[in-house]
């Protein structure tokens, strides 16, 4: 599989859209938002969404294959608290395991993205969510022992991870 990964912001609103209604449909513990409410939005609210991925100093990755589809997606933003956060990762499932590339390539932009603004990038992940917690714990995070309520449908616990850079 080729792809490319670049930059994404306000111009690819309507593929954010579709990546994100994948997103929450596929893996509805993931991201905190419920597909119902994500299908109620206007355009301006996924301009707003996806303009937030080029406002300094947030970052979204997409992967983008040869004829254009977009197959996985990671953002980052500045926590006050936390510093670098890694948030909003989905790798569609015909895209994922590591002899595809997709996560990885992903992550390593979102990690040299993260340097510039300390020495760890933090990330929060259900509990319920195994695939997600394996892929982040090769890649070398670890559980800090905080957590937190996840307030959606099926709720349950979130998990925080952190990553020494």
């Amino acid at each position: 599989m080729t792809f490319t990964t670049r930059r994404f912001g306000a111009a690819d609103w309507q593929e954010y859209r579709e990546i994100r209604l994948r997103m929450l449909a596929d893996t509805p513990i993931a991201y905190g938002e419920a597909l119902e409410h994500a299908r109620s939005l206007g355009d301006a609210d996924w301009i707003m969404k996806a303009t937030r991925n080029e406002v300094e100093p947030n970052i979204g990755l997409a992967a983008i294959d040869d004829e254009g589809a977009w197959l996985g997606v990671m953002s980052g933003f500045v926590s006050a608290h936390a510093g670098a956060m890694l948030v909003g990762v989905f790798v569609d499932p015909a895209a994922r395991g590591r002899h595809e590339g997709v996560a990885d390539e992903l992550l390593d932009g979102i990690v040299d993205w993260a340097r510039v603004f300390g020495s760890t990038l933090t990330l929060d992940v259900h509990a319920d969510n195994p695939r997600a917690i394996g892929f982040y714990r090769r890649r070398g995070f670890v559980d800090t022992g905080v957590t937190m309520d996840y307030e959606l449908p099926p709720f349950g616990i979130e998990n925080q991870m952190r990553l020494a850079l």
